[in-house]
């Protein structure tokens, strides 16, 4: 049985996510959600974890990462909880603590690394061109001073400790 964390309130509160206890379980955001369509993504069970203190279960869950963050949940609740801000702050909190996806930490690797969360090459510059695009986008690819202004983010925030 799961032991909850009576602490783990506190922190959600603290991460301005006290709206959960809010909800009232009336399934509204799991009956519009998109993913909970195609799988088992249920977002009323994560918020009932989160009511219920259950930190290990949700942060070490898959479902955590199901939520596209499109909002419909959110928008058709009754008692206006930020669930999206839930998750966002659950999964924050889940990558603080090391549980993270390896390609999601490839990604953050790439964002690290080229400015990009995907690598940019001579065939991705062709096809740019071939459309009729600038072949280098407008991005911290063509501006060096706006990556460097992104480094220093990075690094300030420690952002490439999530990638270890």
């Amino acid at each position: 049985m799961a032991t909850p964390n009576v602490e783990f309130a506190k922190e959600m509160a603290e991460a301005g996510c006290e709206g959960a206890r809010l909800c009232f379980q009336c399934g509204t955001c799991t009956a519009s959600c998109p993913s909970g369509r195609f799988t088992s993504y249920r977002i009323r069970k994560i918020v009932r974890q989160t009511q219920l203190g259950l930190k290990e279960e949700i942060l070490t869950s898959n479902d955590l990462w199901d939520c596209t963050t499109c909002y419909s949940c959110e928008e058709r609740c009754p008692r206006e909880v930020p669930i999206v801000d839930i998750i966002i702050s659950l999964r924050n909190m889940a990558v603080a603590e090391g549980h993270m996806f390896d390609n999601h930490k490839a990604t953050a690797k790439n964002l690290h690394e080229l400015g990009h969360t995907v690598s940019f090459n001579d065939k991705v510059k062709a096809q740019r061109e071939a459309l009729g695009l600038p072949g280098v986008p407008p991005t911290v690819l063509r501006n060096p001073k706006a990556m460097e202004d992104l480094r220093k983010i990075l690094d300030a925030t420690a952002f490439d400790k999530i990638t270890e």
